[in-house]
Order: C-alpha cells, then sequence, then structure tokens
C-alpha cells in the first residue's frame, strides 16, 4: 500500500495518463494505471506534475523590509546597499527570523522546494547569520536552505569582513562567496576572488560568487572565478551569479571567456527580474537591459539556472516568490521565444538549479525524493505563459499546501460560460 497516489498527471517529458505513487517519502513508481491501494489520492485531471522549483540565488536576511527604514528612491543598486547599511544596525535577530518564517511559507505556497540564500557577513553582530541557521533548522522538513557567507560590503574593503566570513562558516553556513567588483580595485577584486576560493577548496565547500553585476564591461572577475575553479580543483562546485556586465562586453572577449567557463565547469545564475530592473541606470537612449548572455551560455553547455533575488527588500520592491515569473521575465529578455527555448525556460527554474544547488533526489523518478507541485497547466510552456496557479505541494509524499483551480463565470446576453485559462492553450 502507498502513502499517496498522484493519478492522470502530465509531466514535463510530456508523458500523460502517468500516476506517481510515493511511499516512505520517496516516489516508488512512475507509470500508467498504478492499480494499488493508497492512504491518499490526488486525482491530477491531466494537469502538470513537476518537481519543485528551485530558487538558487535569493537574499532572506533582507526579504520582505521594505520601507524600513525608508524606501529606495532612486532603485539603484548603490541606494540599495546603502539603505541596507542603515538597516543592518537597527534590526534584531527576531525580526530577521520572523520575516524569514513568513517568506519561507509563502514559497512553498508557491511550490518553491529549495532556496539558496546569501547572507551578509559584514556585521560585527552576524546578526543576519544567526537568524538563518535557525530558519533553516526550523524549515528543513518542508524546505531546503542552503546559506552563503556573503561579505556584502567586499572581504578586502571592509577590514573585519574577512574574519566575519570566515567565522560564520565555523557557524554552519555551507557556501562561500563574494562580491569582487564592489572591491575598490580590480586588483582587490581579483585578490578577494583568489582568497576566497582557497578558503572553499581548504574546507571541501561550494562557491557561489555575485560577480560583475554592474554594466562596465572591464568588469571581469568571472574570468578570475573561472582560473581560480580550475586551479583549486573546484569544477562543479563554483556558480557565477548575475554577470550582468557581461550584457556590456565586446564579442571577441566573450568568444574568450565563455570556452573558459566551459571548461571550467561553472554554473551562470542570472537573476532577470532585478538584473533588468537595476541596470542600464546610467544610460540614456540606447539603454542597455543587464540581463547576462543567458543563450550564448546555455548553448555552450553551461548550466544556467535563474534566481529571482529579492522579493520586496531595499533592492526590488516587488516580488510574491514565483519562480514562473522569473522564467517569463527571462523569456522576454533573452528573446527565448522558440518553443524549445521557453521549456528550457522552465528546466532553468526546475533542473538546472537543482544541479546548481547539488541536491541530491531531485526529480519524479522512481527512487527520487516524493517532493513535487501539481500546476494548473498542461505542459511547462504553458506554466509559464499562465504563471500557473498551484494546485498541490507535495513534500515527502504528504501534501503541504492544496488549492482549488481557478475558473471565472462569465455572464453575457443571457448565458453564462466558465472560462478556464487552460482552455486556450495551443493544440498539439
Amino acid at each position: 500500500m502507498f502513502d499517496l497516489v498522484v493519478r492522470n498527471a502530465t509531466l514535463p517529458d510530456g508523458q500523460t495518463g502517468v500516476d506517481i505513487a510515493c511511499k516512505d517519502g520517496t516516489i516508488a513508481a512512475v507509470e500508467a494505471g498504478i492499480a494499488a491501494d493508497a492512504g491518499a489520492q490526488i486525482d491530477a485531471g491531466g494537469y502538470l506534475v513537476s518537481p519543485p522549483f528551485i530558487d538558487p540565488h535569493f537574499h532572506m536576511d533582507a526579504t520582505l523590509s521594505l520601507g524600513t527604514p525608508r524606501m529606495n528612491v532612486s532603485g539603484t543598486l548603490l541606494e540599495g546597499i546603502a539603505l541596507w547599511g542603515e538597516l543592518k544596525p537597527v534590526q534584531s535577530v527576531e525580526d530577521i527570523v520572523a520575516r524569514a518564517r513568513r517568506y519561507c511559507d509563502l514559497a512553498v505556497t508557491m511550490g518553491i522546494g529549495a532556496i539558496r540564500s546569501h547572507v551578509d557577513t559584514c556585521d560585527p553582530e552576524l546578526k543576519g547569520v544567526t537568524a538563518l541557521l535557525q530558519v533553516r533548522d526550523a524549515v528543513k522538513d518542508y524546505l531546503d536552505l542552503q546559506l552563503v557567507a556573503f561579505p556584502q560590503d567586499g572581504v578586502l574593503r571592509d577590514p573585519e569582513a574577512m574574519e566575519l566570513t570566515v567565522r560564520a562558516l565555523d557557524m554552519g553556513v555551507d557556501i562561500v562567496g563574494g562580491i569582487p567588483h564592489f572591491e575598490r580595485t580590480m586588483a582587490d577584486g581579483a585578490e578577494s576572488v583568489r582568497l576566497l576560493c582557497e578558503i572553499a577548496a581548504e574546507r571541501g565547500l561550494m562557491v557561489d560568487m555575485h560577480c560583475d553585476e554592474t554594466d562596465d564591461p572591464m568588469s571581469r572577475h568571472i574570468e578570475t572565478l573561472a582560473r581560480e575553479t580550475q586551479r583549486l580543483g573546484l569544477q562543479g562546485r563554483v556558480a557565477g551569479s548575475h554577470l550582468t556586465s557581461m550584457h556590456s562586453m565586446d564579442n571577441y572577449y566573450v568568444s574568450k571567456l565563455i570556452p573558459l567557463m566551459v571548461e571550467a565547469g561553472v554554473h551562470a545564475i542570472p537573476n532577470p527580474l532585478i538584473n533588468i530592473m537595476i541596470q542600464g541606470r546610467h544610460d540614456t537612449y540606447p539603454k542597455r537591459r543587464g540581463q547576462t548572455r543567458v543563450r550564448e551560455l546555455r548553448d555552450a553547455g553551461i548550466n544556467v539556472g535563474f534566481g529571482s533575488d529579492c522579493v520586496m527588500d531595499p533592492w526590488y520592491s516587488l516580488g510574491k516568490a514565483d519562480m514562473l515569473d522569473v522564467a517569463f521575465m527571462a523569456l522576454h529578455v533573452g528573446h527565448l521565444s522558440s518553443r524549445a527555448d521557453m521549456a528550457w525556460c522552465f528546466e532553468a527554474v526546475t533542473t538546472n538549479s537543482a544541479k546548481i544547488m547539488g541536491l541530491e533526489g531531485y526529480g519524479l523518478e522512481p527512487g527520487s525524493m516524493a517532493n513535487m507541485v501539481l500546476l494548473q497547466a498542461t505542459d511547462p510552456i504553458e506554466a509559464i505563459r499562465l504563471r500557473a496557479h498551484r494546485l498541490a505541494v507535495i513534500r515527502s509524499g504528504r501534501v503541504i499546501a492544496r488549492s482549488a483551480a481557478v475558473t471565472t463565470d462569465l455572464s453575457l446576453d443571457g448565458g453564462q460560460t466558465t472560462i478556464d485559462p487552460t482552455s486556450y492553450a495551443p493544440k498539439a
């Protein structure tokens, strides 16, 4: 007897009429017409069942702090950093925990199963680190939370940052972060990459650096990150987040840079919503948009996963923990408009990002963890088009969030019609 069977599901690869049986927290069978009894059943009704959404880049210590102590009037990255500097001294560990727990609850209802959050280590009290370590433990049964030690003010620029970052790692933070383009000089930025990667290599940790989050085409710290990855044998364990300077670099240099990234096995994490909101602020027209060269990176064989970065914080006043919003924006900005491109964008917020985070047991195959989301859509492209309603969220074979399908009754000329948004999907 199974604990749960999800019946009549459509899978992301196009299989239809599939049953997914769960037992003891894992997927026991994926096939049509499973006859065995189950403690609970869900009729997917032909809708799409996907592995959970994955957010590989977020700032949970700042989330839901919008307006405290003031608003970011200019909307720029630098004012956001300045505002965050004003907030850090006045917030408490309890404030951060409360906001982060609220966000985690929202994220779970939106089908997110794992989040990688950067946490600022440029705080003598390490309040964010203390808070998010508590949150990581509190949510572990329903959300995988990875933490990145992130010296927001520059690990060399801030004289205490290196010591604090190491202390955060000693406290149990999972991953080494950095922000080389925020150091005082290009040489300091490159040195910060070297030092931080050496710490990761010594400790056997992954690396995830804010890299070249700028419109400056000469900000080329991803080159250093890729080279240090090779030198220290960190292939597959390193991610470059943002990489927005690549949209301003000349094509010849990029033709050398991308093969270096491929050789190093570096993952790329664009953050479409925030990148296009913050970048290009110094331009008149033509005005650049900040998303990195997603198509070129993907086509070269680099693993690309999209992050959401921020929700209602000093840098971004919108957001609702919806990774389909992230994919929707990436698709538009990157001109990823073919059917294959759009389907790939769904992978960029699911399987690709799971690979970046190194999640074990992720997927819908027998033996995988029984974590999945039922979407009111019939395929991944329609899920992005509609930013599909989440009908059920399942964790370890147990339904932890559920809602009714969204339809609208339309009354015109004395007649009534029920409008189902999925009925407008193109016919195969």
